[in-house]
């Protein structure tokens, strides 16, 4: 398995290690509540450098990117990050990222970890631009600071005010790249920059956050965060069988321009799809899993789980699962199947509440 460069920082933490993506990641330190509710209220630090990190420039390389990617990438200033998909040629997703333009035609694609090969090989195959991709994921790390107080941490160790970047925009200074960007929900940065000053950098954080009680945070809490914001998880909520449109993801889906499946994505916005992501609530105890059922008040199968938890800042159960449109309502009554037990939910509009 593959190590991060902040590896033994972990170890030295106690952290819970496992394999994820091919790295072994610490996926708590004290507890999935304890972290959670840090970053909600205070901040918290991630190691997620498992993420890839593919440069793409060259002459053709926003011609390139439109080709392949969901969104609309003309309208990107320098010094923008833009969510986006790779779309398959069957209407799927073979992976969801962050684009983030340096200049024009030059960017950064940020990709999920277990995705790595098969987004090189596929970007790769659809390349007949004159744009190069070089593959940085190993050489990078990337840290995140999330929670309310990120800015009090950060602020004092880069000479730039990092209350001047907006959401979804970024700075580079010296090498590192700063981003108002993140999966939680709760503000804050993330910082690339090389695996050699890594090290350096995490210390430089945790010692200033300590008037802050900063903690490490691990994938766990990661997890149950963007879960509270409704955010998808790739594997999970999306796949390679799973339409943007069907996920919520009209708003990234840019059907003025030819990518593709971008004429099966136009046809379904005109006339609609047959399934939706949906985010529920459990109206009584039980914590709902990946693939457990759910029902229509006649205990008909009308859809399936895809993320589910207890949640650390409602203390009940929530949810996303795909179901047919026509029990997709808001304020809908669902039953999620519980192992041998149906339990009754409500159908709600993330984030949680």
């Amino acid at each position: 398995m593959k190590k991060t460069a902040l590896h033994e920082y972990h170890k030295e933490l106690n952290a819970k290690m496992i394999d994820f993506a091919g790295y072994l990641m610490p996926v708590q330190y004290e507890g999935v509540n304890i972290e959670h509710n840090t970053v909600k209220s205070n901040v918290g630090v991630f190691d997620v450098s498992h993420m890839g990190e593919f440069y793409v420039h060259g002459d053709e390389a926003e011609l390139f990117l439109q080709s392949v990617l969901s969104n609309d990438i003309s309208t990107l200033k320098k010094g923008q990050a833009q969510y986006n998909c790779i779309p398959n040629e069957s209407g799927g997703i073979i992976d969801d990222l962050i684009l983030y333009k340096f200049e024009d035609n030059r960017y950064m694609l940020v990709v999920n970890a277990s995705n790595i090969e098969k987004d090189w090989t596929f970007l790769n195959k659809k390349n007949e631009f004159k744009a190069q991709m070089i593959n940085v994921s190993d050489s990078f790390s990337l840290i995140a600071i999330q929670g309310p107080k990120s800015i009090e941490v950060l602020n004092p160790l880069f000479e730039i005010d990092l209350k001047e970047i907006k959401y979804y925009h970024f700075e580079y200074v010296d090498g590192i790249i700063i981003s108002n960007t993140g999966y939680t929900g709760c503000g804050g940065f993330e910082i690339y920059c090389k695996n050699e000053i890594a090290k350096d950098l995490w210390l430089k954080i945790f010692n200033n956050g300590k008037k802050y009680n900063i903690k490490p945070i691990g994938l766990a809490a990661r997890d149950t965060l963007r879960l509270e914001m409704g955010f998808c998880l790739y594997g999970n909520d999306i796949d390679d069988s799973t339409s943007p449109i069907e996920a919520g993801l009209s708003w990234i889906t840019k059907t003025n321009k030819k990518f593709t499946s971008s004429e099966l994505f136009k046809k379904q916005k005109e006339d609609g799809v047959d399934k939706k992501l949906i985010g529920f609530k459990m109206l009584e105890k039980g914590i709902p899993r990946k693939d457990y059922h759910i029902l229509n008040k006649k205990n008909d199968m009308i859809g399936r789980v895809t993320s589910g938890t207890m949640s650390p800042s409602l203390n009940i159960g929530i949810g996303l699962g795909y179901v047919n449109v026509d029990n997709s309502a808001i304020d809908s009554e669902i039953f999620i199947q519980i192992r041998k037990n149906i339990k009754k939910a409500v159908i709600v509009k993330p984030p949680f509440k």
